[in-house]
């Protein structure tokens, strides 16, 4: 029963599937590979597929008027990526960049259709994953735009934590390396603003850096900054 859990907790964003229903997408889907660099589509292109990280990462993004591309999201094996709104013939409002070599199963909208009419208790896991993909969208911008900078730099590394962190006593080491640039393009800043506020950080004592690891110190004092509302992990991500 615990390697079946185990097994149910490496999913990601696809937890909400039963393991019944998750076969039913496991076995309608088409496996590819993409390499690094590579996307699996453009910001306009038109929503028709969503795609299940097998093995690998990407990153979702935005790009702006002036140029500058926001980093929305960023995905690992086990989650799903795509439009949450797949019947309605929409185009793609993000970019999805490749950052290593994946190995990516596709789903044609027709075929999750298909998947929908034929097992109504698929349709209701699925329902509960573009729930899941709405508020983590909602959460995103309530980060970027309510509480300022430093609360949107507070929030993603709280989010890191939850994706890529592990406890080390009373403190969380993210073991992921994100340079600044990572950092200002998560939340809509320029580099030397996010120098300034991790600088603050680091002299309130609620991070410090090991061997270019971020370690949080503080959990409490960034949870205060942002305004944090204690969100299920499942939407607390990056």
């Amino acid at each position: 029963m615990r390697e079946q859990l185990s097994v149910m907790e490496k999913r990601g964003n696809t937890n909400c599937f039963s393991e019944v229903n998750f076969n039913h997408l496991l076995v309608t889907m088409k496996d590819r590979t993409y390499p690094e660099g590579t996307h699996l589509y453009w910001e306009g292109d038109v929503s028709d597929k969503l795609y299940y990280m097998k093995r690998g990462r990407a990153q979702i993004t935005k790009s702006t008027d002036e140029g500058k591309e926001l980093i929305m999201y960023m995905y690992q094996s086990g989650d799903m990526i795509g439009q949450a709104d797949p019947f309605f013939g929409s185009k793609h409002t993000f970019s999805a960049e490749v950052l290593e070599d994946s190995e990516i199963g596709v789903l044609e909208h027709k075929d999750l259709e298909m998947l929908i009419c034929q097992h109504c208790d698929f349709a209701i896991d699925f329902m509960k994953w573009m729930g899941i993909h709405h508020r983590l969208t909602q959460t995103k911008f309530r980060d970027l735009m309510l509480y300022g900078k430093p609360g949107a730099l507070c929030s993603t590394l709280i989010r890191l934590s939850n994706s890529y962190g592990e406890p080390h006593g009373e403190h969380v080491i993210i073991h992921k390396k994100i340079t600044h640039t990572d950092l200002s393009n998560m939340i809509g800043a320029t580099r030397e603003s996010v120098n300034r506020m991790l600088s603050d950080l680091r002299k309130k004592d609620a991070i410090e850096y090991d061997n270019g690891m971020i370690v949080i110190k503080d959990l409490k004092m960034l949870q205060g900054i942002c305004h944090c509302e204690l969100c299920p992990n499942e939407i607390c991500r990056i």
